[in-house]
């Protein structure tokens, strides 16, 4: 860390317990994420207000390089376990290792993505049958009866409409179990 650690002691005084456990998460923090510049806890005591008034109440800042930076701040929700002032401490230091994790993965293009379901088009369908064929980006034929057309959007079905579907392999092939119109611009 390029500056000293402030550690902000409101409404107690600051004992060598509580600054060695805030030593001991930073060196923590600082052995898996060494790129931290700056670090500012606050640590406030519990208020006479009904509501939180066993609880202690810590706020963590962390400063990253490129002015970038991990805010900690009060737990959401009220947790009894907070009345002691070291849980709360570990909690929000645990919150901290979440939040810099979460950064480290954007920071390597590591990041979920969640794809939607794939998108087809209408080759044919038989109403009078009730059953129709999708084509699919890749060229593959995929069969769909009526009854797996979703919201009453079999009566919109045409060839040429777009639609998502959801496929498993029935007894002669692939079939879409689920298939949803989509709205104009392919929203939807």
């Amino acid at each position: 860390m390029q500056t000293p650690v402030e550690i902000d002691f409101q409404g107690l005084k600051g004992t060598e317990q509580l600054r060695a456990c805030v030593l001991k998460n930073i060196a923590v923090l600082e052995e898996r994420f060494g790129r931290i510049t700056a670090c500012r806890i606050v640590i406030r005591a519990p208020s006479e207000r009904h509501r939180t008034g066993g609880a202690y109440e810590i706020t963590l800042r962390l400063l990253l390089p490129q002015g970038r930076e991990v805010d900690i701040a009060r737990s959401e929700k009220a947790d009894e376990r907070h009345s002691d002032p070291i849980v709360a401490l570990n909690d929000a230091f645990k919150r901290a290792r979440r939040r810099l994790q979460d950064h480290a993965r954007r920071m390597r293009g590591h990041v979920k993505s969640h794809d939607g379901p794939p998108v087809a088009t209408v080759r044919s369908f038989d109403g009078t049958a009730g059953f129709g064929f999708l084509e699919t980006a890749d060229g593959r034929e995929i069969y769909f009866h009526k009854n797996s057309v979703l919201n009453g959007g079999v009566r919109q079905i045409a060839p040429g409409a777009r639609v998502t579907f959801f496929e498993e392999m029935g007894d002669k092939g692939p079939q879409a179990s689920t298939v949803k119109l989509l709205g104009k611009h392919g929203l939807r």
